[in-house]
């Protein structure tokens, strides 16, 4: 009897995380379509009435999920961290860039997932870290500044995760503002620059671009870095 009451329990509990994360992915999705607009955040009205964000960030507490249902656990950490920027950008608006903020990306604690985390941590520890070969998230993950990839107004879901991180990533390395070519000179985004190893796992970053390029960039590229843009995503 004892074994059939705990099998209950774990039944009970997960079926109550579901319900947890859906309820969450849901709401979310609705906030993303109505703040934001061509990949910029409308954090002047959020800030006016901020109810629905507050009541994520406290949905986002109770989530929990298994690293073990891969897709459930990336669509969930990687919505968390771009509601956890916006919350972030929020509470301390009008600001002109994130990194006004002191500490924002990795020293404010934030209780997200049944844990306490930094920004830097969801990003690095909690999806680089469990996932290494996935170098799409950085083009997913967006810090607030314009510098990166931006925003879609949907939520990441389990069912359609790779289809998003797929679209992303070909739009990113499509986009002659983000790669930056001119003859046999290409410029590409500090991100490249600071995760380096991510981009060349399987080759070069050229390699890794050229997967997703509808026009291939040159085999002997002069590659550099472009300064990163942190002025905030806002909507103008």
């Amino acid at each position: 009897m004892k074994h059939i009451a705990t099998l209950i329990t774990l039944l009970f509990v997960a079926v109550s995380y579901a319900q947890s994360v859906d309820t969450f992915v849901n709401k979310a999705d609705a906030f993303f379509k109505t703040h934001i607009k061509n990949g910029r955040v409308d954090y002047k009205t959020i800030k006016s009435n901020p109810a629905t964000l507050n009541e994520l960030t406290s949905l986002a507490k109770e989530v929990r999920v298994s690293k073990s249902n891969a897709k459930s656990y990336q669509a969930f950490w990687i919505n968390a961290y771009n509601i956890t920027v916006i919350k972030g950008i929020v509470d301390n608006y009008p600001v002109k860039q994130p990194l006004d903020i002191k500490g924002f990306f990795d020293k404010t604690t934030h209780e997200v997932g049944g844990v306490k985390t930094t920004l830097n941590d969801i990003e690095n520890k909690l999806l680089r870290k469990v996932f290494p070969k996935e170098a799409r998230f950085h083009f997913v993950l967006v810090c607030a500044g314009l510098g990166c990839p931006p925003i879609i107004n949907e939520a990441y879901t389990s069912a359609k995760l790779e289809a998003q991180l797929q679209r992303q990533t070909v739009k990113a390395l499509n986009n002659p503002r983000f790669i930056r070519v001119k003859g046999n000179k290409v410029q590409i985004s500090q991100i490249f620059e600071w995760y380096k190893g991510d981009f060349t796992q399987a080759g070069s970053e050229v390699d890794f671009i050229n997967k997703y390029r509808k026009e291939s960039l040159p085999a002997k590229a002069k590659v550099s870095y472009y300064p990163y843009d942190w002025t905030l995503n806002q909507v103008k």
